[in-house]
């Protein structure tokens, strides 16, 4: 699109510290658009009006186009997300909006359905130690090795955390120094980050994750809880540690307690709002309740053979299936033999839901653990009245 000189609106989504804003900036001037920027957490609907208005005048005095930028576009509103839509729908404005929340969730769907998004994930060890060699060149300084991977080790791929790790660090270094050149120890960084740092090795580090994990799926609470606090004792990121508790949730313990997911998910979001730490209870509550919860890992298997299935092709949707409600549709048979469960009186009905290259499939092989037992024998005693009208169904 930069090379092409032709923008068209997007939602950048990723983690803080991946560049989201600098990105934008750099496709607007690349492209050769006027810039305006905002911030969804300190403006309302009177700046986005005159922003756009702002882009309108530049439009038609200058034939210039306008890159408006949003800061954490989950923030606005649905008002201020709707006034948007007619800009971004006669392409008078290009909307760039940042956000580290899921936008499928928090961003309107007429407007998500105007922009393409674009996911940023972490930085990598190697772009880390691209910024810190910069940062040493700005500077004037040099960083020890073993800084560089202390400073890498404790920012959780989010660069601005970096930056500001080694620049607090720069000062406890000159504040230490008596002459000589400046150098960025790895006390300095220890320093600067108030011991939370992670000490092992990256194979430790690794091997430990490793180890939580396997002691949730054991169901061994004070194994769990020893290498939670094992990881977190050495400076893991408590954001890190929620996203591998909620990953689990879902993995590991699945229906046999969905209510693990929602206990997960809080504590991914009580992490973010509270901080450590405090967080360090709430990791801790999770990973406890994580351990005794039943296991079951039927989500897990079902996924991974109906993404096989889908990849090997062929998901052409059933005629009885397809959306019925636009002219022409019934014309070419569409939505004809569709049997609606709800007039039933079990609601269930004996029909085909899958296209016709897996209709023999069997994706979801349930167990009987926790939960799950009693709403799979709920789903099949369903099934079978369906099937049986005249058997008495089972309560």
């Amino acid at each position: 699109m930069v090379d092409a000189r032709r923008l068209s609106s997007m939602i950048l989504w990723g983690p803080a510290g991946t560049g989201k804003a600098s990105l934008a900036r750099i496709v607007a001037a690349s492209a050769g658009y006027a810039s305006e920027s905002l911030s969804a957490v300190s403006s309302g609907v009177k700046d986005v009006r005159e922003a756009l208005e702002r882009a309108r005048h530049l439009l038609g005095e200058r034939g210039v186009a306008t890159v408006l930028f949003i800061d954490e576009v989950h923030r606005f509103n649905k008002s201020q997300q709707d006034l948007l839509l007619p800009a971004t729908e006669t392409g008078e404005i290009v909307v760039i909006g940042a956000t580290t929340e899921n936008p499928y969730f928090e961003v309107n769907a007429a407007l998500m359905s105007r922009t393409t998004l674009w996911r940023l994930h972490p930085l990598g060890d190697e772009d880390l130690r691209i910024l810190i060699s910069r940062g040493e060149q700005l500077r004037g300084v040099t960083v020890a090795d073993d800084a560089r991977e202390a400073l890498i080790a404790s920012c959780d791929g989010d660069a601005r955390s970096l930056l500001t790790t080694l620049d607090t660090a720069l000062v406890v270094a000159r504040g230490a120094q008596t002459t000589g050149d400046t150098v960025v120890t790895r006390d300095h960084v220890l320093a600067a980050r108030d011991g939370r740092l992670v000490h092992q090795s990256p194979d430790t580090h690794y091997d430990q994750v490793s180890a939580l994990i396997k002691s949730v799926r054991g169901s061994d609470p004070d194994a769990a809880l020893y290498w939670l606090l094992a990881l977190l004792e050495a400076g893991e990121s408590a954001r890190f540690l929620a996203r591998r508790l909620v990953i689990l949730a879902s993995e590991d313990v699945g229906l046999a307690d969905s209510q693990a997911l929602v206990i997960a998910e809080a504590a991914a979001r009580a992490v973010e709002f509270v901080g450590l730490p405090e967080a360090r209870l709430t990791l801790a509550h999770v990973a406890v309740y994580l351990s005794l919860a039943p296991k079951s890992n039927t989500v897990t298997r079902a996924l991974a053979a109906a993404t096989a299935a889908v990849r090997a092709g062929g998901a052409e949707v059933p005629a009885h299936l397809r959306d019925a409600h636009y002219a022409g549709a019934r014309h070419q048979g569409f939505g004809d033999g569709y049997l609606y469960p709800h007039d039933d009186p079990s609601g269930w009905v004996a029909q085909s839901y899958l296209p016709a290259s897996a209709a023999n499939a069997r994706f979801v092989e349930p167990t009987t653990h926790g939960a799950e037992g009693p709403l799979v024998e709920q789903w099949r005693t369903r099934r079978r009245a369906a099937e049986s009208p005249d058997e008495s169904p089972v309560e």
